[in-house]
């Protein structure tokens, strides 16, 4: 590997260390390689993250969502990455959580291509739809949402998609927390939330949806 992929890897460790993480093994550490680089390709012709140089992917994208697959209740078969644009955090968790059935949800075409080609490059077993995930009809045991338009809505609509006894589980700030929790409806508990590593007073807000009593 050349130096380059090395002070990449170290680096990502050491932001892993500075907020407190486990650090990544070699073999995962190549795979986050790869997929950085695959994004860094990508972005220089397709806009498909804000923040486009490499230290700012590494801290915030990679790190917090690094951070949000390791909060993510243990028991959860089946994921939705609600609007996973650059795949944010959906292909993390697919890397860090294998035994999770990940699912990203991207409408844009040139995004969801861009998924396409990183869940064949990375070899995840992720499964791409490329559309709008309002129109799923299936349900499942958790569904991730981060930096989406227009949240409060998203959050309405991600709801409704998370099975009975399942989880919501969503990547937003102290300020937007209420209007979350009141989008997502009454029928969530919320866990205390989990600060998120990158300032800007992140967190990831939990919530578990209610198993109805049978009539």
């Amino acid at each position: 590997m050349s130096e380059g992929s090395d002070g990449v890897r170290l680096k990502l460790n050491a932001l892993l260390n500075e907020a407190g993480l486990d650090p990544l093994d070699p073999a995962m550490l190549i795979r986050f390689q790869d997929y950085l680089s695959l994004l860094l390709r990508w972005n220089a012709r397709v806009n498909l993250t804000a923040i486009r140089d490499e230290d700012g992917i590494l801290s915030r994208h990679f790190v917090e969502s690094i951070a949000c697959a390791g909060a993510l209740p243990h028991g959860i078969a089946t994921l939705l990455d609600f609007g996973s644009g650059a795949g944010f955090p959906g292909i993390p968790i697919a890397l860090c959580r294998p035994e999770i059935a990940v699912t990203l949800a991207e409408s844009q075409g040139k995004k969801a291509a861009f998924l396409q080609e990183a869940v064949r490059v990375l070899g995840i077993s992720a499964t791409i739809y490329p559309h709008r995930a309002e129109s799923l009809t299936a349900q499942f045991d958790c569904v991730t949402l981060r930096a989406v338009d227009r949240m409060p809505q998203a959050v309405e609509a991600a709801a409704r998609l998370v099975a009975p006894g399942g989880w919501l589980a969503v990547m937003t700030s102290h300020a937007g927390l209420a209007s979350i929790q009141a989008s997502a409806g009454g029928s969530f508990c919320w866990e205390a939330e989990s600060p998120l590593p990158g300032g800007d007073a992140r967190l990831l807000a939990v919530g578990k949806q209610a198993i109805s009593s049978p009539a």
